[in-house]
């Protein structure tokens, strides 16, 4: 197995220090006949071997047309029913384009819809599961329904107009919203934004099929250089030599607590025999709540982190991972960790509260902090991928910067929260040295700058999240 440590020896371990039910990598340590003292040069046999994962399926997807048949499909497509695609629907097509969800082929027909939502996983042809926890479906209304009528294919276009695939062997089948609102969120209290962005207003249908994807995504923004499938970043992790691929998915600005989390886990990784760990830094860039840092600003603050020096530009691969967020907490994060895997991660970086968010009704937050981790660890699907839980980081008064929090001295701790920190950064305050690097700080304050401010000149309070 791909993801597993294991020496040259008649037995093959599968699994990193983990309970017979999880599969968390608490303390880094090898199973005790195979131990050995950090960095210690071993003999040949016992040499630790780790290649790529293998992505789920054992294939990647790729659902582009080839181009010599592009004129081809183009003109087929002019004949075919019409659906527009809102801006996040292509969001979704690039996701599924590139192989992120391996083994998708397109939008979920309904006993794939299905098995997502009751399970989080899908039964495979061979009788294997792979993990899927949020469903990736195409909604349509009345009206298009009708016109699609008795065809077996669709043309796909965007707000534009433009042509961006043809879905074919379609199904369609009922939206049964407040299930999915309920099953994906585990609420459906008003105010969640991505139900409301694409659920709540959208048709009463869900299409599924096969997808044929015109030419790759494209946003002309200035970073889909930064947009590496999985393809590419397997293709860069092997350029690389990288023996180990650790994940850190974050849709906030890099701050030195996160830093120190992402140097210390390479570190640690070393200490068990990786020669060449690679972080791949993965910022979520699809469709993110208002009051979220734009992904434009977030790349500029991590260029930043990397030319500061606080993480080591040959050891760090950033990239953008173009899914939609959901904010569904233990749902979506098996989402993030299935989709890395995909991309030839075999670790994967998981911290407090992952995907949460505040309960947009209550003044609390919408999940337990510690569900997002301990689901990962039982997840179906997801044996293969190795989770290592944060270790809690603040700011240290007597040292004056980020450190692992310690329990026994917490009056020298300082926890500076998110909210905390656009409220410093809108104010043009700076936070305690030591807390970001100054020019990932600079662009922050950039930032909110930037803002268009409100009558009495402040800019309002973005809600917690």
């Amino acid at each position: 197995m791909a993801s597993t440590i294991f020496a040259q020896m008649p037995f093959q371990s599968n699994s990193l220090n983990k309970s017979s039910n999880t599969h968390f990598v608490p303390s880094f340590r090898l199973p005790v006949s195979l131990s050995f003292k950090p960095r210690t040069a071993l003999p040949n046999r016992f040499r630790i071997r780790a290649g790529l994962i293998e992505p789920d399926g054992g294939k990647l997807v790729d659902l582009h047309v080839a181009e010599p048949e592009r004129e081809l499909k183009k003109r087929e497509a002019a004949s075919l029913p019409r659906v527009k695609l809102s801006k996040i629907d292509v969001q979704w097509v690039h996701v599924l384009s590139e192989g992120w969800a391996s083994p998708l082929t397109g939008f979920m027909r309904e006993h794939e819809f299905l098995q997502t939502l009751h399970f989080n996983s899908l039964r495979l042809a061979d009788g294997s599961f792979v993990n899927m926890s949020v469903p990736i479906v195409l909604a349509i209304d009345d009206s298009q329904k009708a016109r699609i009528g008795e065809s077996n294919s669709v043309a796909l276009v965007d707000s534009d107009d433009k042509l961006i695939a043809i879905l074919t062997d379609i199904e369609i089948y009922k939206h049964p919203k407040e299930e999915r609102v309920a099953r994906t969120w585990g609420t459906i209290a008003p105010g969640l934004p991505y139900v409301e962005e694409t659920i709540t207003n959208a048709g009463n249908w869900l299409i599924g099929g096969d997808l044929k994807v015109i030419e790759p995504i494209k946003y002309n923004d200035g970073l889909d250089r930064f947009r590496l499938s999985p393809v590419e970043l397997r293709r860069e992790f092997e350029r690389r030599n990288a023996d180990a691929v650790f994940a850190f998915q974050l849709r906030n600005p890099v701050h030195n607590g996160h830093a120190l989390l992402m140097t210390d886990t390479r570190r640690r990784l070393l200490e068990m025999g990786y020669e060449n760990p690679i972080l791949l830094l993965h910022p979520l860039g699809g469709y993110t709540k208002a009051d979220d840092v734009p992904l434009d600003w977030r790349m500029k603050q991590h260029e930043k982190v990397l030319e500061d020096g606080v993480l080591d530009p040959e050891t760090t691969v950033v990239s953008i991972f173009p899914s939609p967020m959901h904010y569904a907490g233990p749902t979506e994060v098996q989402w993030h960790a299935k989709a890395r895997i995909n991309a030839g991660a075999n670790f994967y970086i998981v911290g407090r509260d992952p995907a949460g968010m505040g309960h947009p009704v209550e003044k609390r937050d919408l999940y337990d902090a510690d569900h997002g981790k301990k689901v990962l660890s039982m997840a179906p699907g997801l044996e293969r991928l190795n989770i290592l839980p944060f270790r809690v980081a603040a700011y240290d008064k007597t040292q004056g910067k980020m450190a692992f929090f310690d329990p026994s001295r917490a009056q020298d701790f300082l926890f500076i929260s998110g909210t905390k920190m656009r409220t410093l950064a809108k104010n043009k305050e700076n936070p305690p040295a030591g807390f970001m690097c100054p020019g990932g700080w600079q662009v922050l304050v950039e930032y909110y700058e930037s803002l268009t401010p409100s009558d009495n000149g402040r800019i309002p309070e973005p809600v917690p999240a």
